[in-house]
C-alpha cells in the first residue's frame, strides 16, 4: 500500500466528540480535504495510560465503538494504529494466567523474569546505572503469584504496563497474531510504540540494542509485507537513531522539528533549522505536537545545551499558561525528555507565529501529522491538568462536538484548514525539496514537481510569511490567500 502524501490527523477515539461515531461525523462534516490520514490512538480496552496499557487487541473498547467503525475509517483514510511492542497490560488474559499458574502457565516465558534475565538473578549496581530509564526507580514490579510466591518482573513504564520478552516463541506468536489481525482491519501503517525499549540484554543499556533491534524490525516488516502494511517505530532519542533507521529504508518520526522550530521562532535565528532541513530524512512523519510532550532529547547536538536551556526559558516566559512545575513530580511527570504544553500555547497563543510554524512543518520533507489539539489551535487545558495532576493532560483536552465546531469558526483555525487543503492537493509536494538561507531570520522553502512549484518565504523574527505557487491555468505564480 502506498501512503498518500497528505496530512494525517492524530486523535484519541474520544477527543473529538465522545466516540468513533462522533469522530466520523467531524471527519465527514468538517475535515474533507483537510486530512487524508488518520492516526487513532489506542482504542483497545486498557488499564492505564489512556490506552497504552492494552488488555486485548482483538476488541475495541465498547465506550468508543466497534471494529466495524475502525474498518470504515481505514477504508476512507490512511489509517495508523498502535501496537505496544514493548509491553502489555497487567490485566491482560496472558499476564493474569501467568499470575495464577506461574510455571504452569503457557505464557510463563512471555514476560521478563529477573531470575532468568540476570546472571545472578538480580542486576548489579552497575547494571542499573547502565539501563536507559524513564522513571527514577528500578525497572520492575514484584508479582504476587496465586501459590503465595513472589518474583520480580521487568516493568519499564507504569505498574500496569508489563514488559514482553521478545525472544520468547510465545511472544513472537502473540506479535504475529496481533499484527496480522490489525492489518486485516484496514490499517495502512502500524506504529510500534516504545519500540527501542523492547530489546534488552545484560551488559547493555537495554535501549535500541543492536543488532537485536534490526532483527525485530525485519520480523515485523516481513510479517506485514504480504498485507501491504507499513511499520513506524516510535523512538524518542538522539536524532542520529532516526537517521540510522532512515538509511535502512524505514519510516521515521521527525521529533527534532518541534523544539528546533520553537527555538527558531523564539530567537529569530535560522541557522539551526536550516541545517536540519538540509539533512533530515525524507521518508518521515513530521510533528509539532503529539499526545506526549514536546521532545527535548531528540534535539541534542542539533541545538547545543545553552540553546536548549534558552528554548526552555523562552517557553516558560513567553508561552501561555505554562509553568516549570507542570513538568515535575508534582504533576506526575517523571519523564526527562519532554515539555508539557500545547504548541499553540508554547507560542504564546500567537496566531501569526502558530500559522508560520504549521506552514514550515507542511513544507518540511515528509508526511505531516497534526494532533487534534493543534488542529484546533488549542490552548493549555489547566482545568484538566489540575483535576488529574498529570502533566501530559495539559495537552489532552476533551472536545465535545459542539465545542469542536465552535473552535473551527476561529479565524486562526479557518486559515490553518485552508493551508492544510493546499498542502494536500497541490502536486508540487510530491517532487523535489530545496531550502535557501535568506539571511539572519529569513528562509525560503520550495517544492518543484514538473511545472508545479510551491514556495514558502518567511521571517522567523517577525513571523510574517507568504506562499506562492505556479498556477498552470494562468501560466504564472500566484499568492495563496489564507482567510
Amino acid at each position: 500500500m502506498t501512503l498518500r502524501n497528505q496530512i494525517m490527523l492524530i486523535t484519541y477515539p474520544d477527543s473529538l466528540g465522545r466516540n468513533l461515531q462522533d469522530l466520523k461525523y467531524i471527519l465527514h462534516r468538517h475535515l474533507r480535504g483537510v486530512v487524508g490520514g488518520l492516526h487513532i490512538l489506542p482504542f483497545y480496552p486498557s488499564s492505564a495510560d489512556r490506552g497504552f496499557a492494552p488488555i486485548d487487541y482483538r476488541v475495541v473498547d465498547p465506550a468508543f465503538g466497534t471494529y466495524e467503525d475502525i474498518a470504515e475509517l481505514g477504508a476512507e483514510f490512511d489509517l495508523m494504529v498502535d501496537f505496544m511492542i514493548n509491553h502489555i497490560s497487567r490485566q491482560s488474559p496472558q499476564f493474569q494466567d501467568f499470575k495464577r499458574n506461574k510455571d504452569g502457565s503457557v505464557y510463563r516465558d512471555m514476560f521478563i523474569r529477573y531470575k532468568d534475565f540476570w546472571p545472578q538473578g538480580e542486576p548489579t549496581a552497575e547494571d542499573l546505572r547502565c539501563i536507559y530509564q524513564r522513571k527514577p526507580r528500578p525497572p520492575y514490579v514484584e508479582v504476587n503469584f496465586a501459590d503465595g510466591s513472589k518474583e520480580k518482573v521487568w516493568c519499564t513504564f507504569s505498574e500496569e504496563q508489563i514488559d514482553l520478552n521478545i525472544d520468547s516463541p510465545v511472544t513472537r506468536e502473540f506479535f504475529r497474531d496481533s499484527l496480522q489481525f490489525l492489518a486485516e482491519k484496514n490499517a495502512a501503517i502500524i506504529r510500534l510504540d516504545a519500540f527501542a525499549y523492547a530489546t534488552k540484554k545484560p551488559g547493555t543499556n537495554c535501549f535500541f540494542v543492536e543488532p537485536e533491534v534490526w532483527e525485530l524490525l525485519e520480523f515485523t516488516r516481513d510479517l506485514l509485507a504480504p498485507s501491504g502494511v507499513e511499520i513506524l517505530p516510535e523512538i524518542h532519542e538522539h536524532y542520529t537513531i532516526q537517521l540510522k533507521l532512515a538509511e535502512r529504508g524505514y519510516w521515521v518520526y521527525d521529533f527534532a522539528l518541534p523544539m528546533l522550530l520553537l527555538y527558531s521562532l523564539y530567537s529569530g535565528r535560522n541557522e539551526r533549522l536550516l541545517h536540519w532541513l538540509r539533512i533530515c530524512p525524507r521518508k518521515q512523519f513530521t510533528t509539532l505536537d503529539t499526545h506526549d510532550g514536546i521532545g527535548v532529547v531528540d534535539v541534542h547536538d542539533l541545538l547545543n545545551e545553552e540553546e536548549i536551556e534558552e528554548t526552555k526559558s523562552y517557553l516558560f516566559s513567553r508561552g501561555a499558561n505554562v509553568k516549570p512545575i507542570y513538568n515535575t513530580t508534582a504533576y506526575n511527570n517523571l519523564d526527562v525528555y519532554q515539555l508539557n504544553c500545547t504548541y499553540y500555547s508554547a507560542l504564546g497563543n500567537n496566531d501569526a507565529a502558530y500559522l508560520l510554524a504549521r506552514a514550515i512543518q507542511f513544507f518540511t520533507p515528509g508526511i505531516p501529522q497534526v494532533y487534534y489539539v493543534g488542529l484546533l489551535a488549542g490552548e493549555n487545558d489547566l482545568e484538566l491538568l489540575e483535576k488529574t495532576k498529570v502533566g501530559r493532560n495539559i495537552n489532552r483536552h476533551y472536545y465535545s462536538l459542539e465545542e469542536a465546531e465552535r473552535e473551527m469558526e476561529r479565524p486562526v483555525v479557518k486559515r490553518l484548514f485552508e493551508l492544510m487543503r493546499f498542502r494536500n492537493s497541490y502536486p508540487a509536494f510530491d517532487g523535489e525539496f530545496s531550502v535557501e538561507d535568506l539571511g539572519g531570520s529569513g528562509l525560503r522553502l520550495a517544492w518543484q514537481n514538473g511545472d508545479y512549484r510551491a514556495v514558502l518565504e518567511c521571517d522567523l523574527q517577525t513571523h510574517s510569511f507568504s506562499i506562492s505557487y505556479y498556477d498552470l491555468e494562468v501560466g504564472e505564480m500566484q499568492t495563496l490567500a489564507l482567510g
